[in-house]
């Protein structure tokens, strides 16, 4: 596998979910362009993006605004 996208998967802490979806280390190793596809498909997969991690936040604000509400 190329350098570049060793180093980018190190970068962006992708490397983990790499090995757990291991098809796709022949999909990068014959066309590293396809790291940004790779990306957005873990980030789907794994809820990690940035409008997943607003939507958990909210979905905490309103379990602790429902556990205040019950104790009053």
């Amino acid at each position: 596998m190329d350098k570049t996208v060793l180093y980018l998967l190190n970068k962006d802490k992708l490397l983990i979910y790499l090995k757990q979806n291991s098809y796709f280390i022949k999909d990068l190793h014959r066309n590293p362009q396809n790291y940004e596809n790779f990306k957005k498909i873990i980030k789907e997969k794994y809820n990690l993006r940035f409008q997943d991690k607003i939507s958990n936040i909210i979905d905490d604000i309103e379990v602790v605004s429902s556990i205040i509400n019950t104790i009053n």
